[in-house]
């Protein structure tokens, strides 16, 4: 071994040797730095212990030295050991193991992770009031990019539940802090919530007994709309409860919005 080989921190070795394909002797090395209680490496070398061994092919060695890692309290290194262990639960598919994990990460408290485990939380989460509550946490722990992407989620969830209104105000809210980059993203989804508003506020309408003309225009406008949300059969049902209308005024004029594109 030469001097400046001497020299080199045992960390920067065993990154070394991983990178060049000797995963062996790369846990030899940080194994023994995990080893001291006292080491003031021992957290940060669990972590890279945790990756060699799952890269090995050895999970619950991996698994174990990661919860090392954890047991440390380190800012940094703890956050990440839980973030691995989270992230293998998952691919697994073992839900509850991965969400105790994510608690963990959210438990170290370490700001640049927060936001991670909460929108992992909100994936995990069993109905949408859970997935609603960690979305929104998402959103307010302080990363503008993590926020955009919880409040584009949040939006398609409560789209899919029926909350039109409630996902254009999470997608204002949002675009007032969003990057430049998020922006046409959350517009375009602000856009799809506008519609769906548009469709309500149409069928209402047309279900509140308005005069055949204006009920005919509410009929058109929803039976234009509603392909565009890839509800093409819905308009079918749309254009012919108006075209079939036992108010003969109110139906002639659907059939003449109906035959003027043709």
């Amino acid at each position: 071994m030469t001097s400046s080989e001497l020299e080199t921190p045992p960390l920067d070795t065993a990154r070394r040797l991983a990178e060049d394909g000797d995963l062996d002797g790369a846990a030899a090395i940080l194994g023994r730095l995990v080893a001291d209680p006292q080491g003031p490496d021992r957290a940060q070398a669990a972590v890279g212990l945790a990756v060699v061994l799952e890269e090995r092919g050895d999970v619950e060695a991996a698994r174990a030295a990661a919860r090392t890692a954890l047991a440390t309290g380190h800012p940094e290194y703890a956050a990440q050991a839980a973030c691995h262990l989270a992230q293998g639960f998952e691919r697994e598919g073992r839900d509850e193991q991965a969400r105790a994990a994510w608690q963990a990460v959210l438990g170290v408290g370490t700001a640049a992770y927060v936001p991670l485990a909460h929108l992992a939380l909100a994936r995990l989460a069993g109905d949408l009031a859970e997935a609603e509550k960690e979305l929104r946490a998402a959103m307010a722990a302080g990363d503008a990019q993590v926020g955009a992407h919880a409040a584009r989620q949040l939006a398609d969830l409560l789209l899919e539940h029926g909350e039109p209104g409630m996902a254009a105000d999470v997608l204002l809210d949002a675009l007032e802090a969003a990057p430049e980059e998020e922006v046409p993203g959350l517009r375009v989804q602000l856009g799809i919530a506008h519609l769906e508003l548009a469709c309500a506020e149409f069928a209402e309408a047309v279900e509140g007994g308005a005069d055949a003309q204006t009920s005919a225009l509410a009929i058109e406008l929803l039976a234009r709309i509603l392909p565009l949300r890839g509800r093409g059969e819905d308009a079918d049902r749309v254009w012919s409860y108006g075209l079939k209308h036992e108010d003969e005024t109110l139906a002639a004029e659907v059939r003449l919005r109906y035959h003027r594109d043709s």
